[in-house]
């Protein structure tokens, strides 16, 4: 018995992994709390300083964005802002915002620790 060849679908590139994907919203939420502790917001400064390590790991997930998925910069910067959007669409749906905060960010400073000691 002769089995048809199946059409080849063209590729729909790289995937990202679960932990890029975890990254990236991580890089975005470190991001937006930063920004948050520069202009002196109270309720930021709950969490740990995240200007020189956060931006370190912003840095080094842009930079695996853009070799995982063949981004150049324009286009993982466009990535980045597309995931900040989504976190502040969320949180303000959220029926409490700084829940919905904490909770995002205790995953990611835990990977903050082991990644940007």
């Amino acid at each position: 018995m002769t089995v048809p060849a199946l059409a080849a679908s063209p590729p729909a590139g790289p995937a990202p992994t679960v932990e890029l994907s975890t990254a990236v919203r991580c890089a975005a939420l470190f991001g937006l709390i930063a920004g948050e502790q520069a202009r002196g917001v109270a309720d930021a400064q709950r969490f740990p300083p995240l200007a020189q390590r956060g931006r370190e790991f912003f840095v080094r997930t842009g930079a695996r964005l853009m070799d995982a998925e063949g981004l150049d910069r324009a286009a993982m910067q466009a990535r980045m802002q597309a995931e900040v959007t989504r976190i502040q669409t969320e949180s303000a749906a959220a029926p409490d915002a700084r829940a919905f905060v904490d909770a995002a960010m205790q995953p990611c400073l835990t990977l903050l620790d082991a990644s940007v000691p």
